[in-house]
Parts: structure tokens; C-alpha cells; sequence
């Protein structure tokens, strides 16, 4: 065997390897996607973590192969694929942890009726998926660090100053670890929720995200209200599902003193029950005012929830101003003035057409 072709044989059987391997996981995806096919969860699995598996074990593979035949170039290339792989690893692992994250949140569906468990766990898994990329991005690099011989022997001085320099650091991020707090206190506290509906700052609005710095409030009219998570721990607000979704609203309505009220409940009676989003849990007509030229009269009615009590309110409204106006147009309201002193106009009935 001439020169040439000793040097060549063990650098074909490192690559014959590395292709062995690239092949071998290749085929073991097929085989488990075939496997998996009626369980698309599990299928899902394999998908995500694919690519950083078949990272995972080529590097291991060059690893161990190449560095011994590259001579004094060996423990520096050595070294490099060692930092590869340990980066791999960690993208296999925050790969393998959002896919478990994934799986508890298909247990959990937000799109039914009673979705309150739901809400709870979105809103916890949402920042603790965050909080998981983060800690295995921080452990990835810092173990990437640690293989240099020079970061090993720079970690002592740097823990000799790090509790100065840890001590200037909160004082210079107090406001971002009061919100980072505030965050991971509204995830596990229950007080707030993805979707739930609340009122903030005189607006009326769903909550679309939850961070660990700013809750992103969605406004009825589209806008985005952007609040620092501290706002929630430290200032009242208006949660209207934090227990359950149904809700009680009021209607009024200003009427002349001359209004029949047991018609006018009777009215405003019908109408409800005559309507789809009413929940049939409550339903009342008072009359709140007596003062003044005007009687007040207070509807109240419950819905499954925001949404359908805001057009059963707008509803029931139109349809009682209607209902004055065809049957007791006397009962509309009006101003009264009494004039002293003029004489008397006789008042001359007109005609009918």
C-alpha cells in the first residue's frame, strides 16, 4: 500500500462514519414519523428535535474521529468541536423542554366555553418557555466558556469583585427586577391571565401577553395598551374573569313622571328573555330616581359574558326606546314650565284628516 493511500484510509473510515451516523439518524426519524403516524403529539416530538439531535451526534462523532489524525492540530480542533457539542446539547435540551411545555399546553384548550384552567396554565407556561430558553442559553454559554482554559482562570478574579458588581447592578436595574418579580408574581399569583378581561387606565380591553417586564392589554377598538407589570402589582384594576367569564351590567333610562312602570317591566322583561345573550341568571327593572322632572329606571341583566352583555345592554336600550316611543309617547321625557300671570290660551282641538 503506497504512502498516499495509508494517509487517505483513516481519514475515508472518519468519513465513512460521520456518513454512517448522518444516515442512522436519518433513518431513524422516517422509521419513527411512520411509527407516530396516528399520534401526530408524539410525531411533533420528532420533528422539533431533529435537527439538533443529528447536530448532537455528527459533532460527537467528529470529535472523537478527527482530532487523532490532524496531529498537533488535534487539541485545538479538538477543543473546537468540544464547544460545538456542548452548544448542541444545549439546543437539543431547550428543544426537548419546549416540546414537553408544548404537551401541557395541548391538555389545556382555550377556544371552549369554561376556560379558565386554560387561561392559568397559557399564562404560566408562556413565561416560564421564556424563562427556559434563557437559563439553557446562560448554562449552554457559560459551559461553552468554561472549556477555555483562560475563562477558568478569569472566573476567580471575576467572583472576587462579583458581589460589588452584583450590588451596582441591582441597584442600576432595580426597576427591571421589580418588573422581571412583578411578572413571574402575576404568572403564579392568579391575579391576571392571557384573555382575561380587564379595565386599566378608564379602558376596557383583553389581556394579549404577559412578559416578565410589560403586560400587553388588547383594547376594544384594536389598540395595544402597554403596561409595565409592576402597574399590576401595585395599582387597583378591574378583573372581570378572574373567577368566571358571566357578568351583571345595568341599562337606564330617564322617563317622564306619567310612565306605567309595571308596563315598562313587563316590556323590558320580554325583551330580554326574548334574546339569545341573555344567560338567564338575572334579570330586574328599578326605579333608582324619583327626583326632578325625570324617573330613573335601572334594568339589570347578566350575560355569559363581556361581549354578549355589551349587546344585550345596547339591545335592550333600543328596543325600550322603541317601545316608548310607539306606546307611551307621554312617557318620553320632558320639561315642564308653569307660567304666572299670562291669560289663558283656550285650546282649540284640530281636525282630523
Amino acid at each position: 500500500m503506497s504512502g498516499w493511500e495509508s494517509d487517505l484510509g483513516p481519514w475515508l473510515r472518519a468519513a465513512l462514519t460521520v456518513a454512517a451516523t448522518i444516515l442512522a439518524v436519518a433513518v431513524a426519524y422516517v422509521v419513527m414519523r411512520r411509527v407516530s403516524r396516528e399520534r401526530p403529539a408524539l410525531r411533533a416530538g420528532f420533528e422539533r428535535t431533529h435537527r439538533p439531535l443529528q447536530t448532537v451526534a455528527v459533532l460527537a462523532v467528529l470529535w472523537i474521529t478527527i482530532p487523532p489524525l490532524l496531529g498537533t492540530a488535534g487539541q485545538a480542533t479538538a477543543h473546537v468541536f468540544a464547544a460545538c457539542l456542548v452548544a448542541a446539547v444545549a439546543w437539543l435540551v431547550a428543544a426537548v423542554l419546549l416540546r414537553i411545555e408544548d404537551l401541557a399546553l395541548k391538555r389545556y384548550r382555550v377556544d371552549v366555553a369554561d376556560n379558565l384552567a386554560a387561561r392559568r396554565m397559557h399564562t404560566q407556561v408562556s413565561l416560564v418557555r421564556r424563562i427556559t430558553v434563557a437559563v439553557v442559553a446562560v448554562l449552554g454559554a457559560g459551559a461553552v466558556l468554561m472549556t477555555f482554559p483562560a475563562a477558568r482562570a478569569a472566573g476567580a478574579s471575576v467572583l472576587a469583585s462579583a458581589g460589588l458588581v452584583g450590588l451596582v447592578a441591582a441597584l442600576a436595574a432595580q426597576s427591571t427586577l421589580g418588573n422581571a418579580f412583578a411578572g413571574l408574581q402575576l404568572a403564579f399569583g392568579d391575579a391576571l391571565r392571557l384573555d382575561d378581561v380587564v379595565v386599566v387606565e378608564g379602558e376596557w380591553g383583553r389581556v394579549e401577553e404577559i412578559t416578565l417586564s410589560y403586560v400587553v392589554v388588547r383594547i376594544w377598538d384594536e389598540r395595544r395598551l402597554i403596561l409595565p407589570s409592576s402597574y399590576f402589582t401595585t395599582t387597583p384594576f378591574q378583573n372581570w374573569t378572574r373567577t368566571s367569564a358571566a357578568i351583571i351590567g345595568t341599562i337606564e333610562l330617564d322617563v317622564d313622571w306619567t310612565v306605567p312602570v309595571d308596563e315598562l317591566r313587563e316590556a323590558a322583561r320580554e325583551v330580554v328573555e326574548g334574546s339569545e345573550l341573555w344567560d338567564g341568571r338575572a334579570y330586574a327593572l328599578h326605579i333608582t330616581e324619583a327626583t326632578g322632572g325625570l324617573v330613573r329606571a335601572r334594568v339589570m341583566v347578566s350575560a355569559a359574558n363581556s361581549s354578549a352583555l355589551w349587546d344585550l345592554r345596547c339591545l335592550v336600550r333600543e328596543r325600550m326606546i322603541d317601545w316608548l316611543q310607539r306606546s307611551h309617547p307621554s312617557a318620553l321625557p320632558r320639561r315642564r314650565a308653569e307660567l304666572h300671570g299670562a291669560p289663558a290660551v283656550p285650546v282649540v282641538p284640530q281636525p282630523r284628516s
